[in-house]
């Protein structure tokens, strides 16, 4: 059994904040129904589909990702009667996700005060680049642009003449998160009050919270801050450091710490009193971190691994993707999966982070083809019968694949 098992999800949604936040509603046991628009359906399915790398029998990697556990249904929205037809579809519904952008749901008919009308208990989701109110709700945004617009490139990179976005889309991955918290809380909100509502979720938002304590530091001070590679403004050493065949990450954050570094590295240049405390370490940073890339580089990053993790110091390689996805305590945790495509075969991909003590079923379902379960969820959701359905697609108002 999965925890949100019962619960029935419309997912609108497109590229990756969207999908990933119905991805994780899916791997956590909800039904998933992607209502994608006629042929050629999302516009993922069509996104790196020929890559002679990043496909597996005409699905891209965002495809096969985002899309497990999910159900298709294919439907021209536009129309009157693809329009009656989500309507029923919604009697059923506990949610619909979207990330079109402001304005785009309320044009369909398809927004929040147009569907408690069909169904008071309905919780819709809308994820938009900056909410849908406020000067700027019409302009568009994408991940990096958020990125930028919220400060957090500003602190990224190696120096201030370098803002960089971080290697992951964190604006699109962080606001499918928050959209599920959003969406949790909705759902729990219900079983209170029997009704439902709508959760206006904006990426510039979400990278405004998550600059979390340095935001307050900025209002406290005044002071913009800059970016300062992998080090810490506070702890030393707490940086990346080069070995032999690599580079490894060390965390010391207290005194503790800092005598059992020295230890493992025996360096007699290091051993001076004046560099026992936090406070006097961050005054020579720039001495400390030479010396400890000249010990370091003498041998393998694996060795370092072994001696600073048996001395109790935090650290840990700067792994390449091939080697954090073989990692042992990787693979321990089940966080890389084999999902079946519906083809045939099996394509490897991360696995669902969330581990419960009770309702912690872990499987995956194949990303479907478009139309995939269209006569299923339209009978068992909407309650037509075959004929129905059959005129539907006769009439090229809905897609079904046998």
């Amino acid at each position: 059994m999965k925890p949100l098992n019962g619960i029935k999800v419309i997912d609108l949604t497109h590229m990756l904040a969207g999908p990933y936040a119905g991805m994780v509603i899916a791997d956590l046991g909800a039904e998933v129904v992607k209502v994608e628009p006629l042929a050629p359906g999302e516009m993922t399915r069509g996104l790196l589909q020929s890559d002679p790398n990043y496909s597996f029998k005409n699905f891209g990697a965002y495809f096969l990702t985002l899309n497990r556990n999910k159900k298709s249904v294919s439907l021209d929205l536009k129309s009157d009667e693809g329009l009656h037809i989500f309507h029923d579809l919604v009697k059923s519904a506990d949610v619909v996700l979207n990330n079109f952008s402001a304005g785009v749901v309320k044009k369909l008919k398809i927004d929040f005060e147009s569907l408690k009308h069909v169904n008071p208990r309905i919780i819709t989701c809308s994820i938009t680049g900056f909410g849908e109110t406020g000067p700027h709700s019409s302009r568009p945004a994408y991940d990096q642009i958020v990125q930028a617009y919220s400060g957090g490139m500003s602190v990224t990179g190696p120096d201030a003449a370098t803002p960089t976005r971080a290697g992951i889309p964190i604006g699109d991955l962080g606001s499918g998160l928050y959209s599920v918290i959003g969406i949790l809380s909705a759902l729990l909100s219900r079983e209170q009050t029997n009704k439902g509502q709508h959760i206006d979720m904006s990426l510039l938002d979400v990278q405004i919270s998550l600059l979390t304590y340095m935001a307050t530091m900025q209002t406290l001070s005044n002071i913009d801050p800059e970016p300062i590679g992998n080090a810490h403004f506070v702890h030393v050493p707490y940086n990346s450091f080069t070995t032999q065949n690599g580079f490894v990450v060390i965390a010391v954050i207290t005194d503790a710490f800092w005598e059992a570094l020295l230890g493992v590295v025996n360096v007699d240049s290091l051993r001076d009193s004046k560099f026992s405390k936090s406070v006097d370490r961050l005054k020579h940073q720039e001495f400390i971190e030479s010396e400890l890339n000249k010990i370091l580089s003498t041998k393998p990053s694996e060795f370092w691994i072994q001696a600073l993790n048996d001395a109790k110091v935090p650290c840990g390689p700067i792994n390449t993707f091939s080697q954090a996805l073989t990692d042992e305590q990787v693979i321990h945790r089940n966080m890389v999966v084999e999902v079946e495509h519906p083809d045939g075969g099996k394509v490897k991909m991360p696995g669902n982070p969330v581990k419960l003590s009770y309702t912690n079923e872990d499987s995956y379902t194949p990303p479907p083809h478009l139309g995939t379960n269209t006569k299923e969820i339209l009978r068992e959701w909407a309650g037509y019968d075959e004929n129905k359905i059959q005129a539907l697609i006769d009439k090229g108002i809905v897609q079904s694949i046998d």
